[in-house]
């Protein structure tokens, strides 16, 4: 499995290689090779942006000179893999068939809908 992490230019669909900082304090764009981790303020960018980026006038763009290579699957992807799938395999629960009940005596169901789940007030 591949990195989830796709392209930050808008509609691009294609998967992140590399990653874009911008280093104000020097007016200067530098693409490097995908971070191992999504920080806040740095851009995943796929190949063919990461090569045709061009910076403001008067900034300098450092760029990675080397093959820009999809990262290899991490222990995170499989788990989170794994575990997706251990998700949608989990049977879901027949209801107890309805009864006529009174509501008054017996407490409401509490109900459960993927990882949500419905509390009943409590009187």
């Amino acid at each position: 499995m591949r990195s989830p992490r796709r392209c930050s230019r808008n509609g691009c669909p294609r998967q992140a290689v590399a990653t874009l900082t911008y280093v104000y304090n020097e007016s200067t764009a530098v693409v490097g090779p995908l971070a191992a981790f999504a920080e806040p303020h740095t851009y995943d960018l796929c190949e063919p942006h990461a090569r045709s980026l061009t910076a403001p006038r008067g900034w300098d763009v450092v760029r990675h000179e080397g093959e820009f290579e999809p990262p290899p699957p991490t222990t995170d992807d499989l788990v989170a893999l794994a575990e997706a799938v251990r998700e949608a395999a989990r049977p879901v629960a027949p209801r107890p068939p309805e009864d006529d009940h009174d509501p008054a005596t017996t407490a409401p169901p509490t109900g459960r809908r993927g990882h949500l789940r419905v509390i009943p007030p409590t009187h």
